[in-house]
This record gives structure tokens, C-alpha cells and sequence, in this order.
């Protein structure tokens, strides 16, 4: 499949898949006076509130919510919005993104947060992107299929033509049921959910995309 066929754009998950962080949640676990083991706790807590909210309600109320679900109380939370500015990409996102760019690929954002934050974070990615579409903006949280939809459009594609980098299993699901193509860059190496069958899962964004570059 990968040696005929190519995307006219990649759609990325922002949170994972191109950034860490998962390191900015233990950072912000610390701050409010917590171990930073608790900080991979909470935000695991965080993305099963998240998968299974569908229509988008604010996404500091279901940071704060999973916090005090794990016992950390809103002041995590807090930290979190201080932080969210040491965002950083990993080590070997801005390379593969110029590799992309140069052999034409459009490149775009769905990404499960507010329109603030969502642009906040896609700048600390350090490259311009074609599309960057919320969960604010498109009335829904990934895994609904409204979420990816919406991305796909903002490029004026179908999925058919679109290429999805998950950051995580269950969007391994949601764009997949959504009809595109789905690699996943596991950097975090997270647990596969039950139907995750991606065409490639790599443990940095340059092996999840190596048939692509």
C-alpha cells in the first residue's frame, strides 16, 4: 500500500505525536506539590474523560476534572495552563516536517484542546501549517469523527487523500473510522486500545513516517 500510494496532505496529532507533553503534565504535577509519576496518572486519566466526552466542553474544566479524579486537586491544573508555554517538539519533529514540506505534502493540525491553547502549542512546533483545527473549533473531541472531519475539510481534501499521524491508540481508531490512512508515533509507548492497526507504529515521528519521507 505504501509503495503506490501517497497523501496529498499529513494531518498530525499536536499534543503527542509531535510534542512532549507529557513531560510539561509531570512538570506542572510537581509544581503543585505532587510526585511527577502522578503527572503520566493524571493525564491518562485526562484522555479517557476526553475520549469519551464527544461534544467539546472546555478543556481546562476536563483537566481540572481528571486532576481532582486523581487525587492531585485543581491546583495541577493551574500549573498546567502556567506551563503550557515550555511546550516543546521532540528532538527530530522540525527536521521531518522540512523533509515533508520539501516533497509537497500539506500539513495540518487536529489537536484535542481550546483554540488558545491549540495555537499557543502549534507554535512552539517551530513550522507553519496549512490547517490547525481544535476541538474548540470543531465542536468535538478526537475520537468523534466530527473532529478529524473538520480537519480534513480545512485542507479542502477528502480523507482518501489524507495521511494521519496519531499520538495515541484511540486516535489510531477515531481516523481510521474517519477513512484515512493512520501511522502512530508512540513516542510515550502507550498501550494499543483494541482495533489499533496502524499501518506503521514508531517509537519517534521519523520511523512512524519512513515510508513517507
Amino acid at each position: 500500500m505504501t509503495e503506490t500510494w501517497r497523501p496529498k496532505a499529513i494531518i498530525f496529532d499536536l499534543l503527542t505525536a509531535l510534542l512532549d507533553s507529557w513531560s510539561v503534565w509531570d512538570q506542572a504535577t510537581t509544581a503543585a506539590g505532587f510526585s511527577a509519576s502522578q503527572g503520566h496518572v493524571w493525564r491518562k486519566r485526562y484522555l479517557e474523560i476526553t475520549f469519551g466526552c464527544g461534544a467539546y466542553k472546555p478543556y481546562e474544566e476536563l483537566t481540572a476534572q481528571a486532576a481532582r479524579d486523581v487525587g492531585l486537586g485543581d491546583d495541577a491544573a493551574r500549573q498546567l495552563n502556567k506551563k503550557w508555554g515550555e511546550l516543546e517538539p521532540w528532538p527530530e519533529v522540525r527536521k521531518v516536517l522540512g523533509r515533508l514540506r520539501e516533497k509537497g505534502y500539506k500539513l495540518g493540525i487536529v489537536t484535542n484542546c481550546s483554540a488558545e491553547l491549540g495555537r499557543r502549542a502549534a507554535g512552539k512546533v517551530g513550522v507553519d501549517f496549512d490547517a490547525v483545527v481544535t476541538a474548540e473549533e470543531a465542536g468535538f473531541y478526537k475520537p468523534r469523527e466530527e473532529a478529524y472531519q473538520a480537519g480534513i475539510k480545512a485542507l479542502g481534501l477528502t480523507s482518501d487523500d489524507v495521511l494521519f499521524v496519531a499520538g495515541s491508540s484511540g486516535d489510531v481508531v477515531g481516523a481510521a473510522a474517519a477513512g484515512m490512512r493512520v501511522v502512530w508515533n508512540n513516542h510515550i509507548g502507550l498501550e494499543p486500545k483494541p482495533g489499533a492497526n496502524p499501518m506503521r507504529e514508531g517509537k519517534s515521528l521519523d520511523e512512524a513516517l519512513v515510508d513517507f519521507l
